[in-house]
């Protein structure tokens, strides 16, 4: 129970039950208890959209200080997120997860539209800071922490390819992508590219390492600390450089994402309007 409560944080919970219920949603049939036009399914429609609406409230909160008597912004930050996964959750059932008139199958697509691109700009959104709320990790910081383990090795006399061989690996590992689906997948491919990295300094650490102890009983009998050590400070300045680069390719990231995300959001409250219009007046 001790790790289950470790690693099923608040978050992992919560995205835990909404995929629960999507999955419960499409195995039932709904339409048996719910209809769109009355009842249950009818309020869980007006509560969805209610919902989407509330969303206006963290990017108004950000830009207008004299809102703060309705709370902080990272409190309307993590509101944001939830309602913009409760809300499109509780549409769902309203249509019982499926189609239906034009009109509704466009606010439908729309709204998904927009809770998708919310899903992914959250990932962007924790892969340039921290947490949540937390603004302190800079591109600043992370280059002083790579910079810092350039300068910090003591196996450099010992192993004397040891700095070339990473640099090496450095450079194979950041260059440019050579297409552009390349440059799309560049933040997806780079951990593995990490990976093959670490795997082949490790092999090229035991090479040097051996060649070494061939030449000093000294270093012969203390061949293992030795690797271990020197992988040990190639991994290190390998993961700082890999979050230095990935901490600006992600910030770009999160400068397009919101380019699309707007539009959606906004395609999503039109749609949703023009839908309420039409099942109340028509």
């Amino acid at each position: 129970m001790g790790l289950i409560a470790r690693h099923l944080t608040p978050v992992r919970a919560f995205g835990l039950v909404v995929c629960l219920a999507i999955v419960w949603g499409l195995n039932v049939r709904l339409d048996h208890y719910i209809t769109p036009d009355r009842g249950l399914g009818y309020a869980l429609g007006i509560i969805g959209g209610s919902m989407m609406l509330v969303l206006l409230m963290y990017p108004a909160r950000k830009r207008a200080a004299w809102l703060k008597i309705f709370g902080g912004v990272p409190g309307w930050f993590k509101a944001h997120m939830t309602l913009g996964v409760v809300g499109p959750l509780l549409v769902l059932f309203h249509a019982n997860f499926s189609l239906g008139a034009t009109n509704s199958n466009v606010a439908l697509v729309c709204m998904l539209l927009v809770s998708g691109s919310g899903l992914i700009g959250r990932y962007i959104y924790t892969r340039v800071y921290d947490g949540w709320d937390n603004h302190k990790s800079s591109l600043e910081e992370l280059q002083a922490v790579a910079e810092q383990l350039r300068k910090q090795t003591t196996t450099v006399t010992l192993l004397p390819n040891f700095l070339s061989a990473i640099e090496a690996e450095e450079k194979r590992l950041f260059r440019p992508a050579k297409s552009p689906l390349g440059a799309v997948l560049y933040p997806v491919t780079i951990g593995m590219r990490s990976v093959l990295a670490r795997w082949r300094l490790d092999g090229q650490i035991r090479h040097m390492v051996i060649e070494a102890a061939r030449q000093s009983p000294t270093l012969a009998a203390h061949g293992a600390r030795l690797t271990a050590t020197a992988m040990g400070y190639a991994t290190r300045r390998l993961d700082a450089a890999r979050r230095v680069r990935e901490h600006g390719m992600y910030v770009k990231l999160f400068s397009l994402w919101h380019v699309a995300h707007v539009p959606f959001f906004i395609m999503t409250l039109v749609a949703g309007i023009v839908h309420v219009i039409s099942v109340n007046v028509y």
